[in-house]
């Protein structure tokens, strides 16, 4: 049962982590078309943000699924010798997670494909969202015995 309540709560993890970084993925790209002098009014925001929340996430998910896969159980271990810093370890393990799975991307591949991860700020942006997500895994993960 503890199996099935860590696999739930890194799936909550992940979902708020997609979810987040799609909706700062799509923000990002109308801020730089905004940039170019398109206006952007709210509408087009709202429905940007769906779209991208129905097309863009599911993609998105597969890169936060990697980087989660990897950061959360090296956090487990790590808060296995210091339980009382656990919360801090896996929301600190959220945003690293991102912060490398998009650096090595954007090293790999010949183009930038997430747009906000142009900029450091997006970067930031991106990996605050990993931390969140790392810090409901944390909430409601069973505490390792």
């Amino acid at each position: 049962m503890q199996r099935l309540n860590t696999a739930l709560a890194w799936f909550a993890g992940l979902l708020l982590a997609t979810l987040l970084g799609s909706i700062i993925q799509t923000q990002f790209n109308l801020a730089m078309i905004q940039g170019l002098g398109a206006p952007v009014d709210a509408l087009m925001r709202l429905e940007s943000t769906a779209h991208d929340l129905l097309n863009f996430a599911p993609t998105y998910g597969v890169l936060v699924a990697a980087a989660f896969l990897i950061a959360l159980p090296v956090s487990g271990l790590i808060a296995r010798w210091w339980p009382e810093a656990r919360i801090a370890l896996h929301t600190l393990a959220g945003a690293a997670g991102i912060s490398v799975a998009l650096v090595v991307m954007n090293q790999l591949l010949p183009a930038t494909l997430i747009g906000a991860s142009r900029f450091s700020t997006g970067i930031l942006a991106l990996a605050l969202a990993g931390a969140l997500g790392g810090l409901l895994f944390a909430w409601l993960s069973p505490r390792p015995e």
